[in-house]
């Protein structure tokens, strides 16, 4: 299995609709402001958290959560707050949240998803925990984001919030989609766990 780099990641998102929509470089400034990058790197691609939805988990001191039956009552919308350094939400102190990515996905039958986080937002505390996206997913991917400061922390709609990581091997016999993977064609709103 090898990693792909930036000429394979455009050739998979121009001709074949891999990362929609695509951007062929890193975009790191709009109309003078700066934005944490996103877009195509060197051998990855940093995909954006959509302003659409973000919802944290709430302070609840009592009962469990449940992935066999997740109760979706133990989470509340964050507000989209904006200034101007762009749009965010605002993740409070040892906080936890599900987000979704702005980009679709619509991986190849040889092409798996690993995410990393970006340095930036690890340097203030915030971590982004994506499972893989095996071959032949498609969707709009749920982020599992913490903060895990014991200050409110910003995460930035429309801006990077984690890099892919496509590594390629040899065509599996059966594919995400053929097993019928219950998170496949995910919409772009946060899906909760299922079992």
């Amino acid at each position: 299995m090898s990693i792909l780099s930036d000429r394979e990641i455009k050739e998979l998102s121009v001709e074949k609709g891999m990362i929609q929509p695509f951007q062929d470089r890193l975009i790191n400034e709009s109309n003078g402001r700066k934005l944490l990058s996103y877009g195509l790197s060197s051998y990855g691609y940093d995909i954006r958290l959509s302003p659409k939805q973000c919802l944290i988990f709430s302070r609840t001191q009592s009962g469990d959560c449940d992935p066999k039956a997740f109760d979706q009552s133990i989470l509340r919308p964050a507000e989209l707050l904006e200034d101007e350094k762009g749009q965010y939400f605002l993740l409070p102190p040892f906080g936890y949240c599900l987000g979704v990515a702005e980009e679709y996905l619509e991986l190849p039958k040889d092409v798996t998803v690993v995410a990393v986080g970006k340095s930036t937002y690890a340097r203030s505390g915030i971590l982004v925990n994506i499972t893989p996206a095996e071959a032949c997913w498609s969707g709009h991917l749920t982020l599992e984001i913490s903060n895990c400061t014991g200050l409110f922390n910003r995460i930035y709609a429309n801006e990077g919030i984690c890099q892919l990581l496509f590594f390629r091997g040899k065509e599996c016999e059966v594919d995400y989609n053929m097993r019928k993977g219950k998170y496949q064609s995910q919409p772009k709103e946060v899906v909760f766990s299922q079992v």
